[in-house]
């Protein structure tokens, strides 16, 4: 499909400045993006998501050599992150600058930075040429948004424009590593394997701690579907499914292996590789939903890479209805 043209993108970043809330495309999802230096602009995003005030924000920006325009007392560590996977999927949390005001950061001391890897963001935030703070541009805790469709069905005319590049190529939200306090710490999985980063850097990364900073997509019940989701290893997904029949209920499966003999389901197949099943999660979930299904059941890849990721999404979606069954 055509990309947004300079005069689109011209009228985008034109948006932004007068404090319009416009959707754009990134590598991992569809964002809901203000101009984060503008509380007013940034307060919409909470308001027309129904986020609360205490979730804090990623900011988006053009290139790593702005870093310290958004972040202070940046770490060594943290400049070999950005240079070895910016533009890229990966979020750092660093001791935010007071170019950043509060409502962007939750009133916390720490700010999430990335530079995404999606040349329609990047031409719109280099024609802006300020911070963009974005979170996924779908309504609060439910799925995210991987076609500027999604965008128009959750948010309709509360988004003030949407940028249209076609679906993400990741499919899922950025990794987070918090920098701030000098060692990498694991906030979240996603579009960055763990195992790519320390094969390229040969650094520690260890997992959260109870006294870490509050970062997007952490809370227990989130990515929900309409649908109840349930997790399913494969040699156990046909006793499942013919559990859910026999109680009534309208089955959906997303599963790289299909029991296309069996009758009553809504089948969507799924690639077998980690990257693949990350790239179509959530579009395949939706696709479900739209088929009006009472439940959802997922066989999800191994856990490792982007099967991580997966995982994480998928467990946090199963919660948002009683957690996995």
């Amino acid at each position: 499909m055509p990309s947004p043209s300079a005069t689109d993108l011209a009228a985008a970043a034109a948006e932004l400045a007068r404090g319009a809330l416009v959707a754009f495309p990134t590598e991992t999802v569809y964002g809901l993006g203000a101009d984060a230096s503008n509380p007013q602009a940034v307060r919409r995003i909470f308001e027309v998501k129904g986020r609360p005030s205490s979730h804090p924000l990623i900011v988006h920006f053009a290139d790593a050599g702005e870093l310290d325009r958004y972040a202070q007392d940046v770490p060594d560590l943290a400049r070999r992150l950005a240079e070895a996977f910016w533009p890229g999927p990966l979020t750092l949390v660093l001791p935010r600058s007071r170019q950043v005001p509060p409502i962007v950061t939750g009133g916390q001391a720490t700010v999430a930075l990335r530079v995404p890897a999606h040349p329609v963001a990047l031409a719109l935030l280099g024609a802006f040429g300020g911070g963009v703070a974005a979170p996924s541009a779908n309504r609060f805790g439910k799925v995210s948004p991987t076609l500027a469709a999604h965008v128009r069905e959750d948010l309709g005319a509360d988004v003030d424009l949407v940028l249209d590049g076609g679906p993400c190529d990741v499919g899922v939200e950025s990794t987070i590593l918090d920098v701030s306090r000098g060692s990498a710490v694991l906030l979240r999985p996603g579009g960055l394997s763990i195992e790519s980063i320390r094969e390229r850097l040969d650094i520690e990364i260890r997992g959260p701690s109870a006294d870490g900073p509050r970062v997007p997509g952490r809370l227990p019940a989130h990515y929900a579907p309409s649908a109840e989701l349930v997790i399913a290893a494969l040699p156990e997904l046909s006793e499942r499914v013919a559990a859910f029949l026999a109680r009534g209920a309208r089955v959906g499966v997303l599963s790289p292996v299909l029991d296309a003999a069996r009758t009553g389901v809504t089948y969507r197949e799924m690639p077998k590789d980690a990257a693949g099943f990350a790239r179509q999660l959530y579009s395949g979930i939706r696709e479900l939903d739209r088929a009006s299904v009472d439940v959802i059941v997922v066989v999800p890849p191994e856990a490792s890479g982007l099967g991580l990721a997966v995982a994480d999404r998928l467990a946090r979606a199963a919660a948002a209805k009683g957690g996995p069954k």
